[in-house]
């Protein structure tokens, strides 16, 4: 069998999501006759039919159901595998880091830099902040990411379990219940609770996209949120944290996609999990190392 271009199956995806020629090649940026011959030349090499086409509707058959579902994951693999070739060339070669602001456990980031410069097989690292880093994994534009399980979905991941912190929630000074030295799970029953765009459908208030964002709803009384104590150090002065001690702990991990072989993303693995033990050691440490740094190959 011919291989499939990933052209061809970018454009069935298009029509198989549309189910109408006409809008998919509107999208696509290219007129309905191409659009046509290639979802016929795309039939022919894999031998089936994909699409029931009459003069009123498009419908899918159950090959084409089976390409649309596992045909996505497969061209946006590739095309995260493109992103990752270009920056791994000569030409501007550096490793993107993704999290989110505050999110390396207290701090640590700048140790993690300063040592990471001295590897041999180290590169510039770029930074990139924000709520969608286990996606820009998914997508081929960061490289690593750090991430707090289990908020974070680590399937499809190899990942190096940095250190446990426990969770407090983020107050405004004048709430009800910052005067407290703890508070449970149960008493924040009819707390708002921000929604994350990784998971819209986990609590009941406004949609947030960056930790900034939630201090700001946080002061003005909108909203509350549980987040690991390492956010404390952000904290604005009409903000308090109390703790929550039956809420589950948060456990910080570097990840990055399974079949990553980069000696630049190895060296970076080791001396995070170096860094983070040596900051678990510290007396005034609230957290723990986990697992032994793994070999990448």
């Amino acid at each position: 069998m011919d291989l499939v271009e990933t052209r061809e199956l970018a454009y069935f995806l298009e029509v198989a999501r549309e189910l109408h020629f006409g809008r998919a090649a509107e999208r696509l940026g290219i007129a309905q006759p191409p659009l046509s011959r290639a979802i016929a030349r795309l039939e022919r090499r894999l031998g089936v039919r994909l699409l029931e086409r009459t003069s009123r509707r498009v419908t899918l058959t159950p090959a084409g159901e089976t390409l649309l579902a596992e045909g996505g994951a497969a061209l946006a693999s590739v095309q995260a595998a493109v992103r990752r070739t270009r920056r791994a060339g000569p030409s501007g070669a550096r490793l993107v880091l993704a999290m989110k602001p505050g999110g390396d456990g207290g701090g640590l980031l700048p140790e993690m830099l300063a040592e990471y410069e001295r590897e041999p097989d180290a590169l510039p690292v770029e930074m990139v902040f924000g709520y969608g880093a286990r996606q820009r994994l998914d997508d081929g534009t960061a490289d690593a990411a750090l991430l707090y399980a289990p908020r974070a979905d680590l399937t499809g991941l190899a990942f190096e379990e940095l250190m446990v912190e426990p969770q407090d929630v983020v107050l405004p000074r004048a709430h009800r219940l910052a005067g407290r030295d703890s508070v449970s799970m149960a008493d924040l029953a009819g707390e708002v609770l921000p929604r994350l765009p990784h998971r819209p459908d986990e609590g009941d208030g406004p949609l947030v996209t960056d930790g900034g964002q939630v201090m700001q709803l946080i002061a003005l009384g909108r909203i509350v949120a549980v987040l690991p104590r390492s956010y404390r150090r952000l904290l604005r002065e009409d903000l308090t944290a109390v703790p929550v001690p039956d809420a589950p702990p948060t456990t910080l991990v570097l990840a990055w996609p399974e079949q990553s072989r980069s000696r630049a993303l190895a060296a970076f693995v080791r001396v995070t999990a170096a860094v983070a033990a040596r900051h678990n050691a510290r007396p005034d440490a609230c957290s723990r190392p986990l697992q032994a740094v793994p070999d990448l190959g």
